[in-house]
């Protein structure tokens, strides 16, 4: 009785269904993404030790985000980072749901802020408000506020009688401070041709009007001035929140093909071992 032929070379042992481009290219993807977490989780630890807890005042310490989120990127970039080069099932699928997680809660952070914008507002409101309060405690955090409301062009929270929440600016009458009813020099309207910044632009503002006032400093708050630029700005804001979600996208996408890729594989040489002995085969 005459053998059937053998089956083609494409379905032998050198036909991989696993492609190497994808293979690879999730590999890269998630280095690049691992080498930034590392320097990430660098950069927090030097801020964290060196600047000693720096703008530790406000909700969170960015140094600690910093290390918390560097981490966290690291051991998901690793799962793919090995989960691809192995081929192991296990660690892509892992990659792939906290992945998707993240997506997700992004998303949900996002539409929740839209819906609750006031419960936002009065949010950044608390957070600003505590950072006024310990604007002379340390030098970042009133380095960040005066760059804030020099690019904003605006003064304290609500308005510039915020001010008075801080206890070298209070305006009360038994504040023995120098700065009493003042506001910091970053208030200020600009000078043209200054050479010198007056750091002492804002004495006594807060004592007086508003119309008055509004002639040397800025007088609306920064939280108007931020939502403000937030509406005028939508198109920016989209872009880094589609800069953000993108690579995730591609990332959950790139190892779901590879699981499937990988399963295939599996069930490629699963049939080749059970159907070695035919004579056909």
């Amino acid at each position: 009785m005459a053998r059937r032929p053998a089956a083609p070379a494409a379905h032998g042992e050198e036909f991989s269904f696993v492609s190497p481009l994808v293979k690879y290219l999730l590999f890269f993807f998630n280095m690049l993404f691992w080498v930034i977490s590392m320097v990430m989780v660098a950069v927090g630890v030097y801020a964290r030790l060196m600047k000693h807890a720096a703008l530790a005042y406000l909700a969170v310490d960015p140094a600690i985000v910093l290390i918390v989120v560097g981490v966290l990127m690291f051991l998901l970039t690793f799962c793919g980072c090995i989960g691809s080069l192995r081929e192991n099932i296990c660690l892509l699928q892992t990659f792939s749901l906290c992945l998707t997680i993240v997506f997700l809660l992004q998303l949900a952070a996002g539409i929740l802020g839209f819906i609750f914008s006031d419960k936002a507002r009065g949010k950044v409101s608390e957070i600003i408000s505590n950072a006024i309060v310990h604007y002379r405690d340390d030098l970042d955090l009133q380095n960040l506020i005066d760059f804030g409301q020099k690019k904003f062009s605006c003064c304290g929270g609500i308005s510039y009688k915020d001010w008075s929440l801080n206890m070298y600016f209070n305006c009360s009458e038994d504040n023995p401070s120098r700065e009493r009813c003042s506001v910091p020099y970053s208030c200020c309207l600009p000078t043209p041709n200054q050479a010198v910044i007056n750091t002492m632009c804002g004495q006594g503002m807060q004592a007086l009007e508003y119309l008055e006032a509004s002639k040397v400093i800025y007088t609306n708050g920064c939280i108007d001035k931020l939502v403000n630029w937030i509406h005028s700005n939508l198109f920016l804001v989209g872009g880094v929140a589609l800069g953000l979600a993108i690579p995730q996208l591609v990332g959950i996408l790139l190892s779901q093909i590879l699981v499937n890729q990988i399963r295939d594989q599996i069930k490629l040489q699963l049939y080749n071992q059970q159907h070695q002995a035919d004579p056909w085969y």
